[in-house]
């Protein structure tokens, strides 16, 4: 088994830049719970029927996927949507992930992201958990450019999240990504030292 590095953190506070820093360490494969998510989303994938079926074809294309953008509005507007969206979603993600895994060599360094890291069950996976933040303007300002959504869905998407606050006490690093990518560069490089030294090959 690869010892694991799982990263979490609110929606874009830059959990992928720091990912991609760990692979130019040396991390072998990066595996981004979205993007499996994104798969799953895909016309005819068991997940996306599942979707259509629970929350109605109006968050399904026409080539029916699963349409992020739409679904995003209902669920992170409803705690409850959320949470049936997360009981048909999780499941299947942790079956995703061990296949990527699987891929890994066993002396080689795996880093999961995952916003829902210490709360989907992923995070028992990982021998350490590291919490990526930033200032919520940064979150917003980023989210916004990125996603093409308007202020209004940017806060709603950062206030359905969890507070960062309660995860301090429960992940083994704090990256802040709130200076330079320098900056960030520095933590990610001390943080990586330290996890190689406590778990060598």
């Amino acid at each position: 088994m690869p010892r694991i590095i799982g990263l979490t953190g609110n929606i874009a506070c830059g959990k992928t830049a720091v990912g991609h820093m760990l692979l130019e360490l040396g991390a072998e494969r990066y595996i981004d719970a979205d993007a499996v998510v994104h798969k799953l989303y895909q016309a005819g994938q068991p997940i996306a029927l599942q979707v259509a079926e629970t929350f109605g074809h109006a968050v399904i294309t026409s080539e029916g996927s699963v349409d992020r953008k739409a679904l995003g509005a209902l669920v992170f507007q409803d705690s409850e949507a959320m949470r049936r969206l997360e009981a048909i979603v999780h499941p299947a993600v942790g079956v995703a992930l061990a296949s990527e895994l699987a891929k890994v060599s066993p002396s080689g360094i795996a880093i999961i992201d995952a916003v829902k890291l210490l709360e989907g069950g992923s995070g028992k996976l990982c021998e350490s958990k590291w919490l990526v933040i930033c200032p919520e303007e940064q979150e917003l300002a980023r989210l916004m450019a990125r996603n093409t959504l308007s202020e209004e869905e940017a806060w709603a998407r950062i206030h359905a999240q969890a507070p960062v606050a309660p995860r301090l006490a429960l992940v083994d690093e704090v990256i802040d990504n709130s200076g330079s990518l320098e900056e960030t560069r520095r933590q990610v490089i001390a943080a990586f030292d330290r996890f190689c030294k406590q778990f060598p090959v």
